[in-house]
Order: C-alpha cells, then structure tokens, then sequence
C-alpha cells in the first residue's frame, strides 16, 4: 500500500499533481480543501463552521478536520493506498493520522512537498482567483496570510517526518509533466526502499 502526503502551500500545485498521481498509483484521492467546498456548498453544519476560519485564511479546527478524514479513509477500505492533499497541516494532525494508519495496520510512505517562492505562489493564487470564484484566492492580504499560517504551522508537520525518513522536497516550478516526473521518480525510490 502506498500512502503519500502532497504538502505545499497554497498554489504550489499539489491538487494538479495528486490527481495525476492517483491515476498512476490507483490511489484514492483525499482533499481537505475539496472536502471542505462540498461541504460549504452544500452548506452542511461542517461547512458552515469552516468557512468561518477559511475566509480569514486559517486553518480548521483539529478536531473537525481529523473527524472528516477518519470518516472518508473508512469508506474506502479496499483502497491501494492514499494520497493525502493537504493535509495533515499541523503536527498533532500529523501524529492523529499516523494512529489512524496504523490501526489499519499501514503507515504514511512519504511525505513530498512541492516547493514554490511566496512571489509565484501570490502569481498563480491571484490567476486562478480569476476563474476559480473562490473569495480567499483573489485578495493579495488572504493569500499572504495563508503562505505564513503554512510557514510558520506546516512546516512542523515535515519536521515530524524528516526524523523517520520519509520527508522530501521536490521542485514545484516547471512544467507540469516536469513536476509529475520528479514526484513519480520520489515515489518510486521511497516504495521501493521498503
């Protein structure tokens, strides 16, 4: 089983890249943020509590966030493995989903994350503001705030990996077959190390 963790910043690419890693490892595909928009959509109670922080460009309580996700692994028990798109973002995110993995008797292979400059981040955030309709993408002060709540609450979470081996770094500028490629050869090299 192969479970992955595509970490990034806003705009770094990781729901482009996640969906082509899904169909190259037949993986089942988690979004908190996707997660997060159905729900708001469909203005469910959760969706409502979340779009309070999201529009201030904070991070969703724990205890909401790790809820949803134990919910969504346990509805898909004959899945190959997970690619887990945004999340965890924080360490005792980290530290829940290593004790969800390992009560179903697997464990996260590697976490990768697609490192980008704050200034391209900013670029592709504001771009796809212009199509996407979402709020958070089109203010320059959102988008700021979201790059430093990564900075400074995320970058624990590849901390926690990096003392087990399973944390790396793979460019996130270039073309987008470019960054798959780097992702596939990480991949490659990780689960076959096993």
């Amino acid at each position: 089983m192969i479970n992955l963790i595509l970490f990034g910043p806003p705009g770094s690419g990781k729901g482009t890249q996640a969906d082509r890693l899904v169909k190259k490892y037949n993986l089942h595909h988690i979004s908190t943020g996707d997660l997060f928009r159905k729900a708001i959509k469909n203005k469910t109670d959760l969706g409502k509590e979340a779009l309070k922080y999201l529009d201030k460009g904070e991070l969703v309580p724990d205890s909401v966030t790790v809820g949803m996700l134990r919910k969504e692994v346990e509805a898909n028990p004959k899945a190959k493995g997970f690619i887990f798109d945004g999340f965890p973002r924080t360490y005792n995110q980290a530290q829940a989903l290593d004790n969800l993995l390992n009560e179903l008797d697997t464990e996260i292979t590697c976490l990768i994350e697609l490192r980008v400059a704050d200034e391209e981040l900013t670029k592709r955030l504001l771009e796809r503001g212009k199509t996407s309709g979402r709020s958070d993408d089109q203010d320059t002060s959102i988008i700021a705030n979201r790059i430093e709540v990564y900075k400074s609450e995320t970058i624990p979470v590849a901390l926690y990996y990096a003392t087990s081996r399973k944390a790396y770094i793979v460019d996130g500028v270039g073309s987008i077959d470019e960054i798959t490629e780097r992702l596939i050869d990480r991949i490659d090299i990780q689960s076959n190390s096993k």
